[in-house]
């Protein structure tokens, strides 16, 4: 949540870091660095000054690194003149008022052609604040913008004097317990010391906060060692039952927490004292009715009590805001196009497909160079109509811009995707019947090509034994006529003559043949079904070669 203002009919804004959202502000105010006050301000911040406390300057730089240029410190207590416009011609006078919150906390006092404007960012009400000099001699405050953190009458919030004796309390009475507090990581840091001085006691804080506490050159009563001493600090989410019920286990341990907003109470050992760094509904009330303010402008939400309505003259102060000032806020700040933050948002307009981009081979299609730079231009948001610049410059940028785009997209279409052909995908699941040359790689070691793959016959040596088996039988059986073939006799005699063998015919050597022979096997997908009536291979070599299972229903 953010509680910044964007200050009416002005190029003021305070607290209020959303560029998109204040077009028209040119001057930024910041009064703390409280993180809902900080809502949007990072380390990307430019184009845009940022005025504040030196104190709160060197915690911006520290913290949420944001570059020194952008940053402008005005000291406390003085009056400083800003220009309103680019010609000189309006300017405006801004006070700095310590407002009692936390380190480098302060109130604005903006005088200038729209009145006197009081912003008090968070701050503690006391009597010497109404004795400041510019506001003593401030006779009317047309608009105040006050922090009603506190604004209920019903809720009671002591002083900060009588909650550190609260707290003080709360520590004598438990003499042999540990204390955790838990706090903002910036604030109450006057509480620490005094309870260092109170209890001659080292305060325990993380490395983080030891920073800060360095940077704000604070009495050296804080330590980062474990169990250096009594107190220890930590952040407000830290305090929660499993912990304190981890930190009792080791040692007996007291958790408090110096806060004005309700809070439950779920542990014994847990406290909450009502110490707060805003101002209480009374405090306010006297606040409100010693500046007598002609208008109201609650910081936190949009309402306030009637009570508060009621001290409110019924003059209204009319604000005409000058020519050049109007100028001054409809233009673009210096440098403002070369910031992606500036870059009106195409919401309209297709967006080009980003990172890698996949091309077909067969389709490649070129786009002509005009519609990439269009596309790119469209991509960025960049509408040259709209950017206040020379059009030369401009385009020198767009130019460069395009050709590094139309690179990226030559070199992103050399990653083809490669589709797999259906037929490979199916093949692994065709049945033996139906596979054909075309779904095996091509035998580069064959030197004839009338030579074909034909389904195995029986071996010449398998013959030759069965014809021996049946000669042998009829020769027992004296009928070698009636059982012996004249096919049978051609054959016989073929296997007694010198016939050339199949290696000799294809002119490779019997290993070679037999290594050929493996290399099909090993390609070929043929059920396990196919070779057992043909009797080619043992059980061991079928366990050896990689079968594919076939269905039956496409066996039979």
């Amino acid at each position: 949540m953010s509680n910044g203002k964007i200050i009416a009919n002005t190029p003021l804004a305070v607290d209020f870091w959303h560029v998109r959202r204040c077009p028209e502000s040119r001057l930024f105010f910041l009064t703390h660095m409280h993180s809902d006050h900080t809502v949007g301000l990072t380390s990307t911040w430019a184009d845009r000054p940022i005025y504040c406390s030196p104190v709160t300057a060197s915690l911006l730089k520290m913290k949420l690194q944001v570059k020194e240029k952008w940053i402008h410190s005005l000291e406390v207590g003085e009056s400083h003149l800003l220009p309103l416009d680019d010609i000189g011609k309006e300017h405006m006078t801004v006070t700095l008022i310590n407002a009692n919150h936390c380190p480098g906390a302060v109130m604005f006092l903006f005088q200038g052609y729209f009145g006197t404007i009081l912003y008090t960012g968070d701050f503690r009400y006391s009597s010497s604040l109404l004795r400041e000099v510019c506001l003593a001699t401030n006779a009317n405050i047309d608009v105040l913008y006050l922090d009603n953190t506190n604004c209920d009458p019903n809720r009671i919030i002591p002083s900060r004097q009588e909650a550190t004796q609260q707290i003080k309390q709360i520590i004598r009475s438990h003499p042999d317990h540990n204390v955790v507090l838990g706090l903002y990581a910036l604030g109450k840091e006057s509480l620490l010391v005094e309870l260092a001085m109170e209890f001659q006691t080292w305060i325990e804080v993380s490395m983080d906060r030891m920073e800060t506490l360095r940077l704000l050159k604070l009495p050296d009563v804080f330590t980062t060692d474990f169990d250096a001493g009594r107190i220890r600090v930590v952040e407000q989410r830290e305090i929660t039952f499993s912990a304190l019920c981890h930190w009792n286990s080791k040692k007996p341990t007291l958790a408090i927490y110096p806060t004005s907003r309700p809070t439950p109470l779920f542990h014994s050992k847990f406290h909450v004292v009502p110490y707060s760094d805003h101002s209480s509904y009374h405090e306010l009330v006297d606040f409100v009715s010693g500046l007598k303010p002609f208008s109201l402008v609650p910081i936190v939400g949009n309402s306030i009590p009637e009570s508060l309505s009621t001290l409110l003259p019924c003059k209204r102060h009319q604000v005409i805001v000058p020519q050049s000032v109007q100028q001054y806020m409809s233009r673009l700040p210096e440098n403002c196009h070369k910031s992606s933050a500036y870059l009106p948002r195409q919401h309209d307009r297709p967006l080009v497909p980003k990172g890698v981009i996949f091309d077909s081979p067969g389709s490649s299609t070129k786009r002509p160079r005009n519609s990439l730079c269009q596309d790119f231009s469209s991509e960025e948001g960049i509408e040259t109509d709209s950017v206040d610049c020379d059009m030369p410059k401009s385009s020198k940028i767009l130019t460069s811009r395009k050709t590094c785009h139309q690179n990226s997209l030559n070199s992103c279409r050399r990653n083809f995707v490669r589709t797999i052909p259906e037929e490979m995908l199916t093949t692994h699941s065709l049945p033996f019947s139906q596979l054909s040359e075309s779904n095996f790689a091509p035998m580069e070691i064959l030197k004839f090509r009338n030579v074909h793959l034909t389904p195995r016959q029986r071996t010449t040596k398998e013959a030759a034994g069965s014809l021996a088996k049946r000669i042998s039988a009829c020769s027992m059986s004296n009928d070698t006529d009636s059982s012996v073939s004249e096919s049978d006799s051609i054959i016989l005699c073929s296997l007694n003559c010198d016939s050339p063998t199949l290696s000799d015919l294809l002119g490779v050597s019997e290993a070679e043949l037999n290594q050929v022979e493996n290399d099909v096997f090993n390609h070929l997908v043929i059920p396990e079904q196919d070779l057992e009536p043909l009797c080619l291979l043992n059980e061991d070599a079928l366990r050896m070669v990689r079968l594919c299972p076939v269905p039956k229903r496409h066996l039979l």
